[in-house]
């Protein structure tokens, strides 16, 4: 009886131990691209925004994290307004948005080929929480062209927001940049 439940024991961990195993492993990164120095004046630095450096590699991701009630992400700070450093129109309504507007940018795996564009997600953070419409992807494909503002490709679990979300979550504005935080669909 005893042999029997060790062996219980022992085929349980080794159970839970491939399924953490293969939890962790559902999104690696797809590729790299060489980075290139934009031309003058093309990458707009606003936010603390990174420019390509010339010959620097750059990770590329097609997917995200899974998506859970509680999935954990970095907030970084966006405008989405016309000449920020959000770059071109919005993807999912290619348009401008405020930056008085609740809207985020999700990286390419969570963003799913648009299914989330225009819905909208409840951000937590800094001890508050704020609802926020997903209105682009923050590509974590491509990057240092003049289609991503001559910007690396974003990280994989990147939700990128304008500062109406910073402000909305009570971050003082000498702290807005990055911060961990967990987020959900509505």
């Amino acid at each position: 009886m005893k042999k029997q439940v060790c062996s219980s024991v022992f085929l349980l961990l080794c159970i839970l131990f491939l399924f953490i195993s293969a939890e962790a492993q559902t999104c690696r990164p797809s590729g790299k691209i060489r980075g290139k120095n934009p031309p003058p004046g093309q990458c707009n630095p606003e936010n603390d925004s990174d420019c390509c450096k010339d010959g620097k590699w750059y990770t590329t991701y097609k997917c995200s994290p899974l998506v859970s009630s509680h999935t954990k992400a970095t907030l970084t700070l966006n405008s989405f307004e016309a000449g920020g450093d959000g770059g071109a129109p919005s993807e999912c309504d290619n348009q401008y948005h405020s930056d008085d507007d609740p809207v985020v940018a999700l990286s390419t795996g969570w963003f799913n080929h648009k299914k989330r564009c225009l819905k909208y997600i409840n951000i937590h953070g800094n001890g508050k929480s704020v609802r926020a419409k997903v209105v682009d992807e923050c590509d974590s494909t491509m990057g240092c062209d003049s289609d991503h503002d001559y910007q690396p490709p974003c990280p994989n679990n990147i939700v990128d927001a304008s500062k109406a979300v910073w402000k909305a979550l009570g971050v003082p504005e000498s702290d807005w940049g990055e911060m961990d935080i967990f987020w959900s669909d509505t």
